[in-house]
């Protein structure tokens, strides 16, 4: 299918990405699903150049739940590789991008190396002004908002907040996203229609395009795809 120009159209600000069918892909190539995940990633890298290009201002995507630990044991610690490969090549190479990286989710989780790894390119990206990616990784929607909650249930104790001063306004402040616009578009390839505990709070108003295709074959044409169906739709927020 032909690429649709992207730029006779309005790119969202924030598009979210649940990167899924990376093991489906493996198992249908007859490969190993760590080469479903190593397949994804190098995808991963190709889609977040090209979000960049054009003009997408915040990329949130969905690389590791917090329910992903109960996979096997292997298959985790392949995923635990991959992402210190593309944090050492972010380090590398990446850098050359304008692009800041950010992490949402609790990385405290993680091994001192990965963490180390986080908090490094997180440092390096900072001075850059162009699109911010959001990695979200060891996240889960309802573990932000407990999150949430239970940082702002430590300011009324401490005297800081009443609990009439809670606003949404407010509660966002709470949020890994705290600072930045919810996301317009959500995105899952794979053939699955469900949320899965991603952005929960955030997504309320999002629109939603899914697509019957796996992560690794998730073309920079389907984004374009789905950029045009978000502009296909009239966005009321409740209203008429």
């Amino acid at each position: 299918m032909p690429e649709k120009d992207i730029s006779a159209q309005y790119v969202p600000a924030h598009v979210g990405i649940i990167m899924d069918g990376n093991g489906r892909w493996a198992k249908k190539h007859l490969q190993p699903r760590s080469m479903g995940h190593r397949a994804g990633a190098q995808n991963f890298r190709t889609i977040t150049r090209y979000a960049s290009k054009i003009g997408i201002k915040f990329l949130t995507v969905y690389a590791f739940s917090t329910e992903n630990w109960s996979r096997p044991a292997d298959e985790v610690g392949a995923l635990m590789g991959l992402f210190k490969d593309y944090l050492r090549e972010a380090l590398r190479d990446f850098m050359d991008e304008n692009i800041r990286v950010r992490f949402i989710g609790d990385v405290s989780a993680f091994s001192p190396d990965l963490r180390e790894l986080i908090a490094e390119v997180e440092k390096a990206s900072a001075p850059k002004t162009g699109m911010v990616l959001n990695l979200a990784m060891n996240y889960g929607g309802r573990a932000e908002i407990l999150r949430a909650v239970q940082c702002f249930a430590g300011e009324v104790q401490a005297g800081r907040r009443s609990p009439e001063d809670l606003t949404e306004e407010l509660f966002d402040g709470y949020l890994y996203t705290a600072g930045q616009p919810a996301p317009d578009l959500i995105i899952r390839p794979s053939g699955e229609q469900r949320i899965s505990n991603f952005l929960l709070w955030q997504c309320a108003y999002a629109e939603f395009v899914y697509f019957d295709l796996l992560w690794p074959d998730f073309k920079t044409g389907d984004l374009d795809r789905a950029i045009a169906i978000y502009n296909s739709r009239q966005r009321r927020f409740g209203g008429v």
